[in-house]
């Protein structure tokens, strides 16, 4: 996006892609050709269209997150990056950490317990498993820092995204430390960590070249996807929560004090003296996605002919279905769950069916089951003494008006 220093939007460019799932419970991206290349083509796009007589003040990236990105020497990467909390693969690692040093002295050191979302256990998978590969790394980068990189030449990671580098990281200090951490990183093959938006260097003349970006562009450390979308829409105060309807869910709720609980993630604010509590459905979008294509097929091919959408066919379907959708349950477990289950083994559940039920309560049973596994983080959260004053709603999901009421009455949230 083109933006005003007073967030008036001038221009956006969008590119799609999808993640790739080479195997059960892996989610891959390729950083060189989907992240910088799209990066690439966006940036061309949107530099056509400054306005004559301005110019670009600044650049700031943000991207999926916690994702791991092993480069080499030259800062190529050297395997496809290992993405967020949805793969799951280093579970065996996760049991290893936890014998050896404990669960709780992981998460009084990290401010976390470990988990998929963890970037610890994901590089000891990557040693353990491609040592050919590991021999290679200079630096263990994430999604924005990679593309900072790109830009800059230089290197650095936001607070946030640090937060969730478990068993790696001080929570309290915010620096590296090495308590934990044998046989995982040196600091030396880590990024420095440092604040969302401070400036990490300038774009050199490979990347304008690259990108239309002039070049001493300045370029901020940036951060993970959901602290800038939780920016974009103004949850940035004490009290402000996001709700985020995309492939996963995600929640991440503003505090002015640090705020811990077991099965939520505390994290690092975007901003100096800030802190979060956040959770993560590992499904939510995705499980309207598998609904779609697999119980409603004929919608999508109506719709390639020029038909309505069809989650907004599904979306009135459901709507006639009764609050329950007539005893139907539906447990949104589809690839395992994040918070506060921990259980990258969870499945989903459909339960309570009958002859005389139909796709509408089957549709409504799925969108009810993610409200109430959204009701299970921000339970929690309150249970923390954190107050949510505020709850702010976005992503795609958005468009299911059905959906956010269903989740409003659900948690009690007013969302705007």
């Amino acid at each position: 996006m083109l933006c005003r220093p007073d967030g008036t939007l001038v221009a956006k460019v969008q590119a799609s892609h999808e993640i790739e799932v080479p195997r059960p419970g892996w989610a891959e991206m390729d950083a060189d050709r989907v992240w910088w290349r799209e990066l690439c083509g966006v940036a061309q796009e949107l530099s056509e269209k400054v306005p004559a007589g301005d110019r670009i003040a600044a650049v700031g990236v943000s991207g999926l997150g916690p994702c791991l990105v092993p480069v080499d020497q030259q800062g190529r990467p050297l395997r496809p990056a290992i993405l967020y909390g949805v793969d799951t693969r280093s579970a065996p690692q996760i049991e290893e950490l936890e014998r050896r040093y404990g669960r709780e002295q992981i998460r009084a050191l990290g401010g976390n317990r470990l988990s998929s979302q963890s970037l610890g256990p994901k590089i000891l998978w990557f040693r353990e498993n491609e040592p050919e590969l590991a021999r290679q790394v200079t630096r263990f980068l994430g999604s924005a820092s990679y593309l900072v990189f790109r830009l800059t030449g230089e290197v650095a990671l936001d607070r946030h995204t640090a937060s969730h580098a478990g068993p790696l990281v001080d929570f309290e200090s915010m620096t590296w430390s090495q308590r934990f951490a044998e046989g995982i990183a040196t600091p030396a093959e880590l990024p420095p960590i440092r604040e969302t938006t401070e400036i990490a260097g300038e774009v050199n003349a490979d990347a304008a070249e690259a990108t239309g970006i002039p070049v001493g562009t300045p370029v901020t450390v940036g951060g993970a996807d959901t602290m800038a979308e939780a920016i974009s829409v103004g949850v940035t105060r004490p009290g402000d929560l996001m709700v985020m309807y995309g492939s996963s869910g995600f929640l991440l709720l503003v505090t002015g004090e640090r705020r811990d609980h077991p099965d939520l993630w505390s994290t690092a604010g975007a901003f100096g003296g800030q802190y979060g509590l956040s959770g993560g459905l590992a499904t939510a979008g995705s499980a309207t996605a598998w609904f779609r294509d697999t119980l409603a097929e004929e919608l999508v091919q109506a719709r390639e002919a020029g038909g309505p959408p069809a989650y907004a066919v599904l979306a009135e379907e459901a709507a006639r279905a009764p609050i329950g959708a007539h005893g139907v349950l539906f447990l949104p477990y589809l690839s395992g769950e994040r918070t506060p289950l921990f259980d990258p083994e969870a499945r989903g559940v459909i339960t309570g069916l009958s002859l005389s039920h139909t796709r509408a309560d089957l549709y409504r049973a799925l969108l009810e089951g993610v409200a109430y596994a959204i009701r299970h983080n921000v339970d929690l959260m309150r249970e923390c003494g954190a107050p949510i004053r505020r709850a702010m709603a976005v992503g795609g999901g958005t468009l299911n008006r059905l959906w956010l009421r269903i989740v409003s009455d659900v948690t009690g949230l007013a969302q705007s």
